[in-house]
């Protein structure tokens, strides 16, 4: 029997060269880019789908997919799949978690750096000016990081690597995660605090690690940012609307937060007409060195999305072959009726 996965969404350059010359011996692999939705026939036939967007949702619905086994979510964010819908079908919806892990985690600690360093700060005045600029206290939140507190909200495996990362630098390391087991924090020598708000109050640097979902949109607001400890320095790289950048502003304008470095947006490309991102186009002196940004890149190396690419076909064609499950997100979701009885692996 042949294998035959639908690969949704897809828009990698080679146009699945990587993915056929890899699984062309064991399934057929039919490619569409975002937002095609495949002919049903296809749809019909399909064992497996594998969405590679994080915005764009599967085409069509579930019960168009009557043959599907599995659904993976090419990535580690799945809020655009409705996993309840697939789940109640029986189909495992399954997310690719670990293969930009080290990526991220060290893109957090440089955006970190980029800033109580100051050197996109030094770099853009030497630019502009290789006399004038020549000085060293032009990059307004530089700091000692030996001592400081590294915050962590969300404390996964992205947010555990990044935590041990900070430890390197000699950074206590206080994390807020509700849905780690207790005991995390004695085995990791980390220390644990029950909410975000608390988390905010005391770190020198935040960094978010957490899932986008209905508890954590908007989570970083207004709220939680009048209770920051002033002059906090925000990390952002999991999921942009986790942080309600209108309250970022005005943190960042009243001082409140000391600076933030965003790898993701709640829209992207983000809206050139939010007042953050358009003082910071204007290059508007209150900003200068307190804010940067890059283009939701902290996952990529040439490695971690061949390990992305590989994985996401895998798990699939895995589950369907041999029954091993990997990764799955809606186990508490699925019915029994076609819920998958054989063999699992973390």
């Amino acid at each position: 029997m042949t294998i035959r996965i639908l690969l949704l969404n897809f828009a990698y350059a080679d146009g699945g060269v990587f993915e056929r010359k890899l699984f062309a011996k064991r399934a057929r692999l039919d490619i569409f880019g975002p937002g095609i939705v495949p002919p049903l026939a296809l749809a019909h036939a399909a064992d497996g789908v594998c969405s590679y967007s994080p915005q764009y949702p599967v085409p069509l619905a579930p019960a168009d997919y009557p043959k599907a086994r599995i659904v993976i979510r090419s990535g580690v964010g799945y809020d655009n799949v409705d996993i309840a819908a697939w789940g109640k079908r029986g189909v495992p919806v399954c997310n690719v978690p670990d293969y930009g892990t080290s990526e991220v985690a060290d893109h957090a600690l440089a955006l970190m750096l980029v800033l109580t360093r100051g050197t996109a700060t030094y770099h853009d005045a030497l630019r502009s000016d290789p006399v004038g600029g020549w000085k060293f206290g032009a990059a307004p939140v530089v700091r000692r990081l030996r001592g400081a507190v590294f915050g962590v909200l969300g404390l996964g495996r992205i947010g555990t690597a990044a935590a041990l990362r900070a430890r390197g630098f000699g950074m206590e390391i206080v994390f807020c995660d509700p849905h780690l087991p207790r005991g995390t924090e004695i085995a990791l020598g980390f220390r644990r605090v029950e909410s975000a708000a608390e988390l905010a109050s005391m770190s020198d640097v935040l960094s978010i690690h957490a899932p986008l979902s209905s508890e954590t949109e908007g989570l970083v607001g207004k709220a939680l940012l009048a209770r920051a400890k002033p002059g906090l320095v925000l990390i952002n790289t999991a999921r942009g609307p986790i942080v309600d950048l209108e309250a970022l502003h005005d943190a960042l304008k009243s001082g409140r937060v000391g600076a933030a470095a965003l790898d993701v947006m709640p829209r992207e490309p983000p809206d050139p007409k939010l007042r953050l991102i358009r003082a910071w186009t204007r290059r508007e002196t209150w900003l200068d060195g307190r804010f940067t940004m890059s283009p939701h890149a902290a996952f990529y190396s040439p490695a971690s999305v061949e390990d992305l690419r590989r994985k996401t076909v895998e798990t699939a064609i895995d589950l369907v072959a041999t029954g091993t499950l990997a990764n799955c997100v809606n186990a508490h979701l699925l019915t029994e009726t076609r819920k998958p009885k054989r063999r699992t692996r973390p």
